[in-house]
């Protein structure tokens, strides 16, 4: 297929599933505690708008919630069709991390899950906030168990290879490793980003439109003060990230900068753009800024970076992607960062809810945090390359022995149905975002959901219509 053979289609169909899974836990994370606070602060003070904002937004949960189940179950049975090399290699470590996952984070949210969804007039309103948080909970304990399993097969400690397999030594090592508490903050953040813009986009489309009532205001309100608080944070967890990479990465991090050789006596400059040439060992065209590579990476004026040139061809991870990937990462969070302070001015001037200019920035930042959540695994990932387990073990060591037919097929079936499932439950959920929440006198008790005992709060039920409502209402307009 296109000239590839099994070992890079297996790669393309992995990256292809994780990078269509991410999206929907990243908003699960986000919108859980998102639900958490708003239905903490309806209990606190008893503002229907609270509530009528968690009724709406727990039907975009209850829908991704189940297309990230639904993608996830698909790359578990991957490692043992695709990647055997690994699973036998590194089962014993992996598999029981992945099954702390289950047994904690799953379990949890799916026994609480129930209660959230379907508990409005069923359970007291303390046990019904204690559900929302422990599904909240247990989304935070899943990002903590696969962030655990992920890092240390970037910076593996605390296992011995015994017969030939990687056996564990010490788990607290093996947990924490050095690079886990970085990146479980960067990806934990990521996600409060992600669901932020994706609620204040929502909430910049209904403003556009006119809707400008309490509720909308309210989301909107709450997610730009997101986006000025948490865009620094995660701008500081990425610096610290990066020296941690660069500490036990570093091929990473200068392929990152496509920096391919030092000249003597100078600082390492930061080569803003340019075109990396893996063949010619340069990158083309490169806009550079004197000393400023120094700066940021060694906190220093004067002390050099390695070079691409200082590790063998075949360890050099493709400068060329996570170049620009990295760049499409940084440039979302400037541009995160620059929305917060934009939105604190306009909120000083008493115009953050009239100015359209500022409401069609909001609203085009809509997927800049996933955008940036994507952009930051590809960068990760490839970066490790060529190793899946950094140091240990090679990534064409890791993949079982397929031929390229079978790969080529499977891998146009998943992009085939991952189009036609997700691109369905995508569809709804936008559609479902666009009807917005429902307050006030436009409540309408003849479609139930939660609060409404006339009918069960049906995930499908959660745009206060069927599909076909939401197929008519888009021929009319």
């Amino acid at each position: 297929m296109f000239g590839l053979d099994a070992f890079h289609l297996a790669r393309i169909q992995f990256a292809f599933t994780v990078s269509f899974h991410i999206i929907f836990p990243a908003i699960t994370i986000g919108l859980a505690s998102f639900l958490a606070v708003l239905e903490g602060m309806w209990l606190k003070s008893r503002d229907e708008t609270y509530r009528d904002l968690y009724l709406f937004w727990s039907k975009v949960f209850a829908v991704n919630f189940g297309m990230g189940v639904v993608s996830g179950l698909v790359m578990a049975y991957q490692f043992g069709t695709n990647w055997s090399g690994f699973s036998q290699f590194a089962g014993s470590i992996t598999g029981p991390l992945l099954t702390y996952e289950v047994l904690t984070a799953f379990f949890l949210e799916a026994g609480f899950l129930g209660v959230m969804l379907f508990g409005w007039n069923r359970v007291g309103p303390g046990l019904h906030f204690l559900a929302t948080c422990m599904v909240a909970l247990g989304t935070l304990i899943s990002t903590f168990w696969i962030i655990a399993s992920n890092s240390w097969m970037h910076t593996p400690q605390g296992y011995l290879i015994q017969n030939g397999i990687m056996v564990p030594e010490d788990w607290l090592k093996i947990i924490f490793n050095p690079s886990f508490p970085y990146r479980l903050f960067h990806m934990s953040v990521a996600a409060f980003l992600s669901s932020a813009f994706f609620v204040g986009a929502s909430g910049a489309w209904h403003l556009l439109r006119g809707n400008n009532n309490r509720a909308i205001r309210t989301m909107f309100s709450m997610a730009l003060w997101m986006a000025i608080v948490v865009s620094p944070i995660q701008a500081i967890i990425g610096d610290l990230h990066g020296l941690n990479t660069l500490q036990y990465q570093p091929a990473k991090i200068v392929a990152i900068e496509g920096h391919w050789e030092n000249l003597p006596g100078k600082a390492t400059p930061l080569i803003l753009f340019g075109i990396p040439d893996m063949n010619e060992e340069r990158t083309k065209y490169a806009l550079e800024i004197p000393y400023l590579g120094s700066l940021l990476l060694n906190h220093s004026l004067d002390k050099q970076l390695m070079t691409l040139k200082s590790f063998p061809k075949e360890d050099r991870p493709n400068s060329l992607i996570i170049f620009w990937s990295f760049r499409i990462m940084v440039v979302m969070g400037l541009l995160m960062i620059t929305l917060g302070l934009v939105s604190l001015w306009l909120r000083y001037k008493g115009r953050i809810y009239q100015s359209r200019p500022f409401l069609w920035f909001t609203l085009l930042m809509g997927p800049s945090g996933l955008i940036a959540l994507l952009a930051g695994w590809f960068t990760t990932e490839i970066g490790r390359q060529p190793w899946v387990i950094y140091g240990v073990q090679r990534t064409i060591d890791a993949v079982s022995g397929r031929n390229t037919l079978h790969m080529s097929v499977s891998l146009v079936a998943f992009i085939l149905v991952y189009s036609a499932v997700f691109g369905v439950g995508c569809i709804y959920m936008i559609r479902l975002v666009q009807k917005g929440p429902i307050t006030g006198e436009g409540k309408d008790v003849r479609y139930g959901g939660p609060g409404h005992s006339k009918t069960p709060a049906r995930p499908l039920s959660a745009a206060y219509g069927s599909l076909n409502d939401l197929h008519e209402e888009g021929e009319t307009e």
